[in-house]
């Protein structure tokens, strides 16, 4: 786009003066720059000379993002929201993405900002109005997903700044709303999982069981194949991921893909269920995937040899058992916290971070980890019964206390060289008098 280096011109029509000044605009259908000429309502003679009218016009040129000394691009008025987003701001970003994730932030992206401000133009969008959706999607949004709308915004308009389509950036200092929905926490009891492992038919205990024991995210649980498995170590291979239908050989992170250590017990429940799924498929005629025989085949496959579907699992499995067991919730993403938040007790939390296989243990710990009110009443007792215990030693093997022993020394007095509480005596015959600190 051209640099704007005029200051416009104003005339007289009727009783108003009008501002005009020549711009570079993109034509949305053809992609390509034109020269057009802008006009701004300035104000109606009575109220101001032509001189007065001039100067608006100059600062409605700096305004709509075209500064009349040149050191600022003009702004093109006829590009919306909706054009920037899908044509100058997603293609950047995509190659970073990969495409489940695009999938989601595309659909917030559409549903939470395309859909509200799509047919504005990105010169009349103000942070009045930016933050003020910001408060209303607070309403309804998770907390998550308010300070994602936020981060997006932010990201969006910071882009059209750096291309020069606006002058000034309306979502730098847009505020997150004080009060946010909190996002799901559900956390549930051990005795809760084993009632569900207890309904289950043998292939789906050993899946659950196999997801509860490792924490595994569907996409690793459902994309196992018998290649991964090895009996002699009692471990598993994570190898491949499944989405939407397709292998991948990435993970999430790069610690996804990983030898993971399973219990002894479980891998021998693997051998017996790779028998019994040798027997059953050699008999099924329209079996169309790899068998249990071949490497290749799916630990836990779908109905013709393909690996299940993680959605249609959690809804023919996962929420039926839910409402069974009249459990507040359960997903793949509530086993796995549940896991992270009972496991700290079973080892440091080094080793619930190797177990969910997370980069950072920060992620471990403030995401996954949640606090239990047995085990706060259980802290909260705890340290009552210290702070009530007798004196007498350091017997919760705290830190004993830091640097040498306190020795009580003697204050001398100036004049004499003696200790002050024997002049004090001396001096009130018998009677110590003694004021100090």
């Amino acid at each position: 786009m051209g640099i704007s280096h005029q200051k416009g011109w104003v005339r007289l029509r009727g009783r108003k003066w009008y501002g005009y000044f020549r711009r570079t605009e993109l034509d949305p259908e053809t992609n390509q720059s034109k020269l057009n000429v802008a006009q701004v309502i300035l104000g109606s003679k009575p109220e101001m000379s032509k001189y007065e009218a001039r100067e608006k016009l100059e600062r409605e040129i700096v305004r709509l993002g075209g500064q009349s000394t040149g050191d600022q691009s003009v702004v093109n008025g006829s590009i919306t929201f909706e054009w920037f987003v899908n044509n100058r701001y997603l293609p950047l970003k995509e190659a970073d993405w990969r495409e489940e994730t695009a999938k989601v932030k595309k659909h917030l992206i559409q549903a939470d900002l395309v859909d509200t401000f799509g047919d504005a133009r990105l010169e009349n969008i103000d942070k009045f109005a930016l933050q003020t959706h910001l408060n209303r999607l607070a309403q309804t949004r998770s907390r998550d997903r308010v300070l994602q709308v936020r981060a997006y915004l932010q990201a969006i308009f910071a882009e059209a700044v750096d291309q020069d389509f606006i002058g000034k950036d309306p979502a730098r200092t847009i505020k997150v709303p004080a009060h946010l929905k909190e996002t799901d926490k559900t956390v549930l009891n051990w005795d809760q999982l084993r009632a569900v492992l207890s309904r289950l038919e043998r292939r789906d205990r050993i899946l659950l069981e196999l997801e509860m024991t490792n924490a595994l995210r569907p996409s690793e649980l459902f994309g196992l194949k018998w290649k991964c498995f090895d009996p002699a170590t009692s471990s598993i291979k994570i190898e491949e991921t499944t989405y939407k239908g397709k292998i991948r050989p990435w993970g999430k992170t790069k610690g996804s893909l990983t030898t993971i250590p399973i219990a002894s017990e479980l891998a021998e429940e693997l051998q017996a269920w790779r028998k019994q799924c040798q027997q059953e498929q050699q008999q099924k005629k329209h079996w169309q995937g790899p068998t249990a025989n071949d490497p290749e085949g799916f630990i836990f496959p779908g109905r013709n040899g393909g690996f299940i579907d993680s959605s249609n699992y959690r809804r023919r499995v996962l929420l039926k058992y839910a409402e069974e067991l009249e459990l507040p919730k359960l997903t793949f993403q509530v086993i796995r916290r549940t896991i992270a938040t009972l496991a700290r007790k079973k080892g440091d939390v080094k080793d619930v971070q190797g177990v969910m296989r997370h980069s950072r243990t920060a992620t471990t710990t403030d995401v996954y980890m949640q606090q239990l009110p047995e085990g706060v009443r259980v802290t909260v007792n705890s340290i009552h019964q210290e702070l009530t215990r007798k004196s007498g030693g350091n017997d919760d093997g705290g830190p004993e206390p830091s640097g040498p022993p306190a020795n009580r020394g003697r204050v001398l007095s100036f004049s004499t060289r003696k200790p002050v509480r024997q002049v004090a005596v001396e001096k009130g015959k018998g009677k110590a008098v003694f004021a100090g600190r």
